[in-house]
């Protein structure tokens, strides 16, 4: 028990480092102009990713687990959750006479902040069900810790790109994933000390349907719009579809 206990940490904390991995593609990025194309690829890829592991692998998953009402009412309480956030934070400038480069990048860092935020609080349940998971079967665990990773790794690109491109700054958008990918072990760290005797399917399938739902709106409501912004519309579609095929492709090879 000792022994998978110490194993469950470990998987939460590779679980989490693989956001952080994603997040270093800011270290590797020359062309940072409007008109370069990486920026709408990656930001489609990862809006593909996020819709289908929402769609295909956590509100299916609640749905099988609690049921199809239980399930959608927690979607939808996260979407209300995360757009609540959304409405919170401003989205234009005060000052009429700012460039369009800087209102660009004022969105870019909104859409940075909302990813990281949404991804944060996604990674935070993970950390929990990779605990639990390890500990009850070690086997488990080790499959929970690779489909998180493959799909973190992603979502740390659509964390530190906008980030980035909007302060030109490869620390503070490595900082900020850091920060998403880190809430995975708190999340561990929390689950075991404090909410272990309360933790059962029920609401680890609850928490999981909400965090669909802030990673679709994220996606549609932040990562689409910046994707198509830039005059590259075709990249950025085909980059979502390719996202979405390709975490089918590693849910199909999980199962």
């Amino acid at each position: 028990m000792d022994s998978n206990i110490i194993l469950a940490f470990l998987f939460s904390f590779i679980a989490g480092s693989s956001t952080i991995l994603g997040s270093l593609v800011a270290f590797f990025i020359k062309d940072v102009s409007p008109s370069s194309r990486f920026l709408p690829v990656c930001m489609g890829f990862s809006a593909g990713v996020m819709i289908q592991i929402s769609f295909m692998e956590l509100l299916f998953s609640a749905i099988i687990e609690v049921g199809l009402i239980y399930s959608n009412i927690s979607f939808f309480l996260g979407i209300v959750f995360i757009a609540f956030i959304d409405f919170l934070i401003p989205h234009e400038y005060k000052d009429e006479y700012r460039s369009n480069i800087e209102k660009n990048n004022q969105k870019l860092m909104k859409t940075g902040f909302l990813v990281s935020i949404g991804i944060a609080i996604h990674n935070f349940p993970e950390g929990i069900v990779t605990l639990f998971g390890t500990i009850k079967n070690p086997k488990i665990g080790l499959m929970l810790l690779i489909a998180i990773a493959l799909h973190n790794i992603p979502e740390g690109i659509s964390i530190s790109l906008p980030i980035y491109y909007a302060t030109k700054s490869r620390k503070r958008a490595f900082a900020w994933s850091f920060f998403s990918g880190f809430s995975e072990l708190i999340g561990a760290v929390i689950g075991f000390f404090f909410l272990f005797p309360f933790i059962n399917p029920f609401i680890i399938s609850l928490s999981l349907a909400f965090v669909a739902g802030i990673m679709v709106f994220i996606s549609f409501d932040e990562l689409l719009p910046t994707s198509l912004s830039n005059g590259h519309e075709h990249i950025a579609i085909t980059s979502l579809f390719l996202g979405m095929g390709m975490m089918t492709l590693i849910l199909l090879i999980l199962k």
